[in-house]
């Protein structure tokens, strides 16, 4: 095989599962930009970007699918699986809404409100962010933070590298990387450790996938409840 042959096989599924990350982070940077295209937007019309943002992360999910073996080729859950993520998800939920002051964090800005100008709730944005809270957002960073960067620093080959092998170095730099993504840095450490620590100990994507998905699930339902829209 030539050279660019191999460049070839290494840089297309990195690709895939830098994509959707890639579109999302492109998002949040547009959104958070003062002067940036969106400054002269209202708060209506920001609020229906950040759908199009799980929109637009769903459709290069949906490009690349194929490309996900470690989803397709996964063995199904076992119960002792399913009890590690979860219990792990509801941990980390609780470090989320325990660690979000102080030094802990940093200031995340008012975050996203599906309150209608007469005070109440609009379900259909509070369901739509919900589910691109809870369902796109632990696959895509799943795939990215754990499925790509864990095992590419250790292997550029990274599908070849067996998570449960990855190295301490690999396990500590891309939860620290993953914290850095997240104003609440402190929690974000924990959710990276423990959702590193999962894929490492399991082999099975899925783990972190579903711990991630709790995490997020009880946070978006907890937020709803609260109206702690700054964790949004």
């Amino acid at each position: 095989m030539s050279a660019s042959s191999d460049a070839h096989v290494a840089t297309a599924p990195a690709f895939a599962r830098i994509a959707p990350f890639a579109v999302f982070m492109a998002f949040v940077a547009i959104l958070s930009w003062p002067e940036g295209p969106t400054s002269h937007l209202s708060q209506a019309d920001i609020r229906w970007l950040v759908i199009l943002r799980a929109v637009a992360v769903a459709g290069v999910l949906g490009i690349f699918w194929r490309h996900y073996v470690e989803l397709h080729e996964a063995p199904a859950l076992r119960v002792p699986e399913w009890l590690l993520a979860v219990g792990l998800g509801v941990l980390v939920f609780a470090a989320w809404i325990t660690f979000d002051h102080g030094w802990f964090a940093f200031d995340s800005g008012q975050g996203f409100s599906p309150l209608r100008p007469d005070g109440r709730i609009d379900p259909m944005l509070a369901m739509l962010r919900l589910a691109g809270f809870a369902l796109l957002v632990p696959v895509m960073e799943e795939l990215f933070w754990r499925s790509f960067l864990l095992r590419w620093i250790d292997k550029r080959e990274f599908l070849k590298m067996d998570p449960r092998h990855a190295s301490m170095a690999a396990f500590a730099i891309s939860s620290a990387l993953f914290a850095s993504e997240h104003s609440q840095w402190f929690a974000g450490l924990l959710a990276g450790l423990a959702y590193g620590w999962a894929y490492m100990r399991t082999g099975n994507l899925w783990v972190p996938i579903v711990s991630h998905a709790t995490t997020n699930g009880l946070l978006g339902i907890w937020i709803l409840a609260t109206g702690n829209w700054k964790f949004w």
